[in-house]
C-alpha cells in the first residue's frame, strides 16, 4: 500500500517526537509534592482528632502493662464473652485475656494490630501480611486495634511508601485503609452506622 507523501511526512514528525520526548512544563503539578503539609501538633494528637471525629474509640497508653489493663476493664464493662483474636504475638502480649475458640462468625469483638496509622486522615492501615486476615478486622460488630506510636505516619504517601520499603517488591495482596466504623449514606441519604463492618473501632496507642 502506497503511503501519500503528507501522511509520510505526519509519520515523520511523530517518529521524531517520540525519539525525543518533550519535558513536562509544569513538573510540580504531576502529584511530586503533597499539598498537605504537616502540622505543629504531635502525630498522635492529629490522630486522636481525625479518628475521634469519625466516630472511632481513641485510648492513649502509656505502656503495654496500662494497655493490658484498660483493654481488661472495657471487656470487663462491655460484658464481651467471645473476644477473638488470630494475631500470635498479640495473644502472647493479652495472655491475661481467655480469647474464645470459636470461629469468627461467633465473635462480639475482635483484636487485631495493624501495619500503621494515618494520623491526617485517622485512618488504620492492615494487610493481609498480618495474621488477622481479610475478614476479622471487619466480620466482629466491634474491632479493637492495639498500635503503637512508632507505628504513626503523617499521610497516606508515607504510608505507602514504608510499606513498599518493608516488603521490598512483595506487596501484600490486600491492603486495607480502615477510616473509622462502617458507615454508608446510599439509603434516603440517611447515615447508617455499621453496615458493611464494625459499628464501632476502638485503637489502643501504646508507647512503645
Amino acid at each position: 500500500m502506497k503511503v501519500s507523501p503528507a501522511k509520510e511526512n505526519m509519520l515523520k514528525k511523530i517518529r521524531k517526537a517520540l525519539s525525543t520526548p518533550v519535558p513536562l512544563p509544569f513538573p510540580q503539578s504531576e502529584g511530586n509534592q503533597s499539598v498537605f503539609l504537616p502540622p505543629a501538633d504531635d502525630p498522635e494528637i492529629l490522630f486522636a482528632e481525625a479518628f475521634s471525629a469519625l466516630q472511632g474509640r481513641f485510648l492513649y497508653c502509656a505502656g503495654e502493662t496500662e494497655m493490658q489493663q484498660q483493654l481488661s476493664l472495657l471487656i470487663q464493662q462491655r460484658q464481651w464473652k467471645e473476644v477473638f483474636c488470630k494475631e500470635t504475638l498479640l495473644r502472647e502480649k493479652l495472655a491475661h485475656i481467655a480469647f474464645s475458640q470459636k470461629p469468627l462468625a461467633g465473635a462480639d469483638v475482635a483484636v487485631t494490630g495493624c501495619e500503621m496509622l494515618i494520623a491526617r486522615t485517622g485512618s488504620i492501615v492492615m494487610s493481609t501480611a498480618q495474621q488477622s486476615g481479610r475478614t476479622t478486622s471487619v466480620y466482629a460488630p466491634v474491632h479493637i486495634c492495639v498500635a503503637y506510636v512508632n507505628q504513626l505516619v503523617y499521610d497516606v504517601k508515607d504510608g505507602l511508601q514504608l510499606l513498599k520499603e518493608k516488603y521490598a517488591g512483595k506487596i501484600p495482596s490486600l491492603i486495607t485503609f480502615a477510616t473509622g466504623p462502617s458507615r454508608t449514606a446510599d439509603i434516603e441519604k440517611t447515615l447508617v452506622v455499621g453496615v458493611h463492618g464494625p459499628k464501632e473501632v476502638f485503637v489502643f496507642l501504646t508507647e512503645n
